[in-house]
């Protein structure tokens, strides 16, 4: 889809909340209400609007820490990718997962109390995961800066 800068406007001002009313998204935008319910209507169809989400803070609701884990699987079959990716999806912890290249063949982000929290995930749920050889855990001192909006070029 060829995206103009009406539709980058669009995609910009509901990138920043996704809640915002037509009314009010098409006043931004400058289009009428009309235009701008088809050209997002237009956008979701489209797909390049996958989905609207709200943003939780992870403290507020307790799990503060995110680590960072690098994992390597024993073989890198394309059943034994596919059995990992099945069952890492059911661990609620793992936030994002990445199939990498390099050393590790998967990147996790997942999100923790604690240090014991952590422990608790490693022992219980990802060393039990299909064809798992290697974990490498990072944790995050910081947060320095966490984006949710895309850039439109």
């Amino acid at each position: 889809m060829n995206i103009n800068s009406t539709d980058r406007a669009i995609l910009h001002e509901l990138q920043l909340n996704g809640k915002l009313s037509n009314v009010n998204l098409s006043k931004r935008v400058n289009l009428s209400e009309s235009a701008c319910l088809r050209r997002v209507k237009m956008l979701e169809e489209s797909g390049v609007i996958e989905r609207y989400a709200m943003i939780v803070n992870q403290k507020a609701v307790g799990v503060p820490g995110n680590i960072f884990v690098e994992i390597a699987l024993s073989r890198q079959q394309q059943d034994d990718l596919d059995a990992f990716e099945k069952s890492v999806r059911e661990v609620p912890e793992v936030m994002e997962c990445y199939l990498m290249t390099g050393e590790y063949d998967y990147l996790l982000r997942v999100v923790v109390a604690d240090a014991s929290d952590y422990e608790r995930i490693h022992h219980h749920s990802l060393t039990k995961l299909p064809g798992v050889a290697r974990v490498r855990s990072s944790f995050t001192l910081r947060t320095v800066t966490k984006r949710t909006e895309v850039p439109i070029r």
